[in-house]
């Protein structure tokens, strides 16, 4: 566990502000970064949701992406930080849930999904400093990607 801690900490908090720091004195105009739904559920009543519980017991790995998605935001650059739920390595199930910030506590997505939002998220200005929350819909067919639908 301690090694978990450890990792999560070296990797989702100051590696991931560390390459923000990198990225903002280089220039770059936009960030997209891929962090996890239940990132923030502390702050909405949901630390004692499953989701939640079983994700953060690796390291406390969701506390520590908090840290880094909040030094996304107070750093000035155009942001979209990109919460997936459960990552599938199959094709898409369903259709794409886009959903504001602090509102799924579960769900799948396939990594080709969150793939295409991450892509379209740079150049859409409707994603511009906003926190997306993803997941499949799968109770509807899986649609060919077409931007984002929000």
């Amino acid at each position: 566990p301690l090694k978990m801690n450890a990792a999560a900490h070296e990797v989702d908090n100051i590696g991931t502000c560390n390459l923000i720091d990198a990225a903002k004195s280089a220039g770059v105009k936009k960030i997209v970064l891929v962090s996890s739904i239940l990132t923030n559920a502390r702050n909405w009543g949901q630390e004692k949701s499953p989701g939640f519980i079983v994700t953060n017991a690796f390291g406390n790995v969701l506390d520590e992406k908090l840290v880094a998605e909040n030094h996304l935001k107070a750093s000035g650059i155009d942001y979209t930080i990109v919460r997936p739920g459960g990552l599938k390595a199959k094709p898409p199930s369903g259709s794409l849930r886009i959903s504001g910030e602090d509102t799924l506590v579960a769900g799948e997505i396939s990594r080709d999904l969150v793939a295409d939002v991450c892509v379209a998220s740079l150049t859409d200005k409707k994603a511009s400093n906003k926190v997306l929350e993803i997941i499949e819909d799968e109770e509807t067919e899986p649609k060919v990607f077409n931007g984002l639908n929000m």
